[in-house]
């Protein structure tokens, strides 16, 4: 490891997983509920919105995470052009005593964007520094379908 440089798994949040789906919660005992989880859309045409999509972002943490964090999203299209960002901040309160590594679920609600078929990506950023990548292939009923060409279609369609 170069000097001076963290060692990410002891250090700084984490992101355990990311991913989309159709819907997503934390239950009364604070257990992570995840419901009809995709990385393709088939769409009828484009341009089109995915409603009320969820991103789900499960981070890990240690007490040296406590304080307040920004966190960026940006939805970027298949030709790399960002559609939209939203920039908000998560607070994290210091662990109870012995608590060496917290769980932080991250949930939000999002209309997603389409203006053309591919590979669209929701880049997630934690306090200015790139995180992780959420993949989306988007489909529309006017182009050809990997069983038309013979093929399985693969990835989970919403």
């Amino acid at each position: 490891m170069a000097a001076g440089r963290a060692d990410p798994l002891c250090y700084g949040m984490q992101v355990s997983f990311a991913l989309f789906a159709d819907a997503a919660n934390l239950s009364q005992e604070g257990k992570l509920n995840i419901l009809g989880v995709f990385d393709a859309l088939q769409v009828g045409s484009l341009p089109s919105i995915h409603p009320r999509a969820h991103l789900v972002v499960h981070l890990k943490g240690t007490s040296l995470d406590t304080g307040t964090h920004s966190v960026t999203l940006r939805w970027l299209n298949p030709s790399g052009r960002e559609l939209w960002q939203s920039t908000g901040e998560l607070n994290v309160g210091a662990p109870p005593a012995g608590v060496l590594e917290m769980d932080l679920p991250l949930i939000a609600q999002i209309d997603l964007p389409m203006d053309q078929a591919g590979g669209y990506l929701m880049t997630i950023a934690l306090d200015g520094q790139r995180a992780t990548d959420v993949p989306v292939q988007v489909r529309s009923a006017a182009q050809p379908t990997a069983p038309a060409m013979g093929r399985p279609m693969q990835g989970m369609v919403s």
